[in-house]
């Protein structure tokens, strides 16, 4: 895997070390992620599967998660 390119999705003009996720994409139509904390542990998927994960984030539809990390603690 030395031979991808391995793009970092960080907020823009972000600065440190994070832990960001860095996507590549591979010859083989595979699409593979890691945390920049622990980039021997990597996580492989299809080019469907995360075509279909990002059709999903653009249409919104795992904003609820965001949205519980706003919420205050005591709110049910």
């Amino acid at each position: 895997m030395a031979d991808l390119d391995w793009t970092r999705a960080a907020p823009e003009g972000a600065d440190g070390p994070g832990p960001w996720i860095e996507v590549a994409f591979g010859p083989d139509d595979l699409v593979r992620l890691r945390e920049t904390s622990d980039p021997e542990n990597v996580v492989t998927t299809t080019r469907q599967k995360w075509d279909a994960f990002v059709l999903g984030v653009r249409a919104g539809e795992f904003d609820h998660f965001a949205e519980l990390d706003r919420q205050d603690p005591a709110t049910p």
